[in-house]
């Protein structure tokens, strides 16, 4: 493998607690699975994520929890520091959202829509909504989450 044919993918997500980390990890190891050869995957927290890191990708997954029916302060911090220096470079970069929802998630899921369609980022698949109590069952549908943006942007898909 030579270093143009690999992808860059970037996880951009809020870890707050033990669970949230846990989601991480899964969309982590779904995204740098074996099959897979040609993704380079780098995770950075929101708060210490900057423009350089979403100017290497060639896609990114968003990762918040849902607070106060909007995304994460540390999400939204994200957005605020990347927007600007990243508006005119990233125009239709490939991007998909999982979000852990106490409640229903659309106030969080609208909100990342509206700051990356601002950006005109283009979502590759509907945002993952983890919704209610926590269910281990989400780690398998974020590793899957992973999984599907690494592979689709390995094939050139995305």
């Amino acid at each position: 493998m030579s270093a143009s044919d690999e992808k860059n993918l970037l996880v951009v997500a809020h870890t707050p607690s033990p669970n949230t980390q846990t989601l991480c990890d899964a969309v982590v190891r779904g995204a740098s699975h074996t099959d897979i050869e040609n993704v380079r995957v780098r995770h950075v927290r929101p708060l210490e994520a900057q423009p350089d890191d979403v100017l290497w990708a060639q896609a990114i997954i968003l990762g918040t929890t849902e607070n106060f029916g909007y995304m994460s302060g540390a999400l939204k911090d994200f957005f605020d520091r990347v927007y600007y220096p990243c508006l005119e470079h990233t125009e239709g970069l490939p991007y998909a959202a999982y979000i852990r929802a106490g409640k229903d998630g659309t106030g969080t899921r609208i909100a990342i829509e509206k700051i990356t369609g601002g950006l005109r980022w283009r979502p590759v698949q509907a945002a993952l909504v983890l919704q209610g109590d926590y269910d281990p069952r989400f780690e398998a549908q974020c590793e899957e989450l992973g999984m599907t943006i690494a592979a689709g942007l390995e094939a050139g898909i995305f």
